[in-house]
């Protein structure tokens, strides 16, 4: 008997790699219908559930081949909407990995903002995230923009939106851990006010800058199932909608070299679409808060580094080269810095409500980024995810999404146009008052609606 030859033993086997190709590998029909559409049928035609969820069922192991956002699923019974959950939130039953290659344990409980679902939700997988949220990559390809990297923590909660293998997804927003992957992929995402007693159940990176965060495919997907998702009790007492909101646009992005050409006429388009929905507009500015910019970051480091000590004795696992690179930031923070960046903290967020009544705005709006996303070929923007004040263009590492993370607010991300090369999504950010979620899905909406979605880079890498 001659030999096999090991190509030939090896491309057999990846010759029949992956799901049956002659079944359901185009995407179900119905997940091209905004959610108001699809209750619109299911409430008409109960049935269709069933017949949808069996294409799914052929479907999803096709799509989570290419582009690798779930780590765990289970079955739901023809559930209406399918919610995934970023691996740092518990959900009894599936195991919480953290990111890391040889570490799980499986919660008794889940995360408090998981136990009011209303049953035709169903929650069917939980999905990437980096290495205890501090790494580079979370290996997920991103499926409107394939040459963009759409890594940020909670990157499997925006690929599997984007890929519509989720509905709506449960990610955390740090620093813009949710914000980050949503505008890359071309959704929405939104943080939530930062409150403690709604993160039970969620692994702690930098406790009072830590928050849930949710991704969609529009505003108007996020605002309708809202409702759904049993955290009325989250979300406390919201400020009012209202007919005109008053909007600021931040005038610090203006400072020489900070903010690209593109992403500057970026926001011009946003003015433009603003003023079209009579928004009254002015310029602010917010001289304590932007420059804490670089606090929110040292803060989250010295959090992350305090917390290694404990951490590292249960996961017992050889860590990422980038996160070792993220504590290593930590260590350089000194205690009289960390206790410093916390009495700044509260002077802002003691300040915060009386500084929006001073503005007489309800928004501060500003770019997503200084830049365009950057290519997933390019290197990475330095050897850390956490920038160090001693890296080069530092103003620019530190961005813009610390200005909601260190005042505690919530805001929206939201895809405006395509980069001139067509290739990203580029994207405003809106910050709202605290427990102004249901104004930031309001205005988004609006703003959707005017500018329309931005198109996906059909052409590839």
């Amino acid at each position: 008997m001659s030999p096999v030859k090991t190509e030939d033993a090896i491309n057999t086997y990846l010759a029949d790699c992956g799901a049956d190709p002659s079944l359901g590998q185009a995407q179900p029909d119905y997940l091209a219908l905004s959610l108001r559409e699809r209750h619109a049928r299911l409430e008409t035609q109960p049935a269709l559930a069933i017949e949808w969820a069996a294409q799914y069922e052929q479907w999803y192991k096709h799509a989570d081949n290419d582009y690798r956002c779930l780590v765990s699923t289970r079955a739901a019974e023809a559930p209406w909407y399918r919610l995934g959950v970023k691996d740092t939130v518990d959900v009894a039953g599936l195991p919480t990995r953290l990111g890391l290659r040889s570490y799980r344990h499986y919660p008794a409980r889940s995360a408090e903002a998981l136990t009011r679902l209303d049953p035709r939700v169903g929650l069917t997988c939980k999905v990437t995230t980096t290495e205890l949220n501090i790494a580079f990559g979370g290996g997920c390809r991103n499926p409107r923009f394939p040459s963009i990297d759409a890594s940020g923590s909670s990157t499997g909660s925006a690929v599997s939106v984007a890929a519509g293998l989720c509905d709506i997804s449960l990610g955390t927003d740090v620093l813009g851990s949710v914000r980050w992957p949503a505008s890359h992929c071309g959704m929405v995402g939104l943080r939530m006010t930062h409150k403690a007693q709604s993160l039970a159940g969620v692994f702690p990176l930098s406790p009072r800058m830590d928050a849930l965060g949710w991704v969609a495919r529009s505003a108007d997907d996020l605002d309708f199932i809202l409702p759904l998702l049993g955290i009325e009790g989250l979300l406390g007492e919201q400020q009012p909608l209202k007919q005109q909101y008053r909007v600021g646009f931040l005038s610090h992005v203006h400072e020489p070299g900070l903010t690209s050409a593109q992403m500057l006429a970026m926001l011009d388009q946003v003015r433009t679409a603003l003023a079209d929905l009579d928004m009254p507009q002015c310029e602010v500015a917010m001289p304590e808060l932007w420059a804490s910019r670089g606090d929110a970051w040292q803060l989250c480091a010295r959090d992350a580094w305090l917390a290694s000590a404990a951490w590292q004795q249960t996961f017992d696992c050889e860590l990422h080269w980038s996160t070792r690179s993220a504590l290593a930031v930590g260590a350089g923070v000194s205690d009289s810095e960390y206790q410093q960046i916390h009495q700044r903290m509260d002077r802002v967020r003691d300040g915060i409500d009386a500084w929006f009544d001073a503005a007489q705005v309800d928004f501060v709006v500003f770019p997503m980024d200084p830049n365009r996303p950057f290519d997933r070929r390019d290197p990475q923007p330095g050897d850390s995810t956490i920038p160090s004040p001693a890296d080069s263009d530092y103003s620019q590492k530190i961005s813009f999404t610390p200005l909601a993370s260190f005042s505690g607010l919530p805001a929206i991300t939201v895809p405006i146009t395509q980069s001139t090369d067509g290739k990203a999504a580029l994207a405003v950010q809106i910050m709202g008052r605290r427990d102004s979620e249901r104004q930031l899905l309001d205005i988004a909406k609006r703003l959707q609606a005017l500018v329309g979605e931005v198109p996906a880079d059909r052409q590839g890498a």
